[in-house]
């Protein structure tokens, strides 16, 4: 009987260490799904694209990288992408550059179809613009989980007028608000 009890006493102490294990790895990752329908575009302009995307991010377990994928599907001439600091339904300031890198620099116009892995790298404190500039990552990470930042991708197709149709919305074509637990619409952005 001694024993039947020992046994189960470790088995509880094993599962919750697993379960504790599990919280804390998920506590590290945000997600988001990217779609038209998210971006709050300018007055008379209308976000009609099939474009979708997907972007992962997962922080290292000292708070100091933020490790990052971002998978596109159905978009052309992507140019730029960052996370940009508001809520959902508002537009803000960028706060750090994913595509074409970390650092502040566009990306070429007119660049065509892309699918899959669009961006991935890793960001530091140092890659921090705009109103986060000098301020430790965690900044970041704190405007995530209060559900204030979004990733968006900007397209030029490099041919005036601009925001003429898919591919050519520089404004942002495909957005998705992060949070911890990704939710959002129901596409993958990178399947197709």
């Amino acid at each position: 009987m001694k024993q039947a009890r020992r046994l189960i006493f470790v088995l509880a102490i094993v599962v919750s260490l697993v379960t504790t294990a599990t919280v804390l790895a998920d506590a590290l990752k945000f997600k988001t799904k990217l779609s038209g329908d998210q971006e709050v575009p300018p007055v008379g302009v209308v976000i009609d694209t099939r474009a979708k995307g997907q972007a992962e991010f997962k922080l290292s377990r000292d708070g100091t990288e933020l490790r990052y994928k971002l998978n596109v599907s159905k978009i052309k001439n992507a140019f730029m992408a960052h996370i940009h600091m508001a809520p959902a339904g508002a537009n803000g300031p960028i706060v750090v550059w994913l595509f074409p890198g970390t650092d502040p620099v566009p990306g070429p116009l007119g660049a065509g179809r892309q699918h899959g892995k669009l961006a991935e790298g890793t960001i530091t404190a140092a890659n921090l613009v705009g109103p986060l500039a000098g301020q430790p990552l965690s900044a970041l990470v704190d405007a995530i989980r209060a559900g204030n930042a979004y990733v968006n991708v900007h397209t030029n197709d490099g041919v005036a007028p601009t925001n003429t149709g898919p591919g050519d919305f520089p404004g942002g074509e495909i957005r998705g608000q992060l949070s911890q637990h990704g939710h959002g619409h129901d596409h993958d952005g990178g399947d197709d």
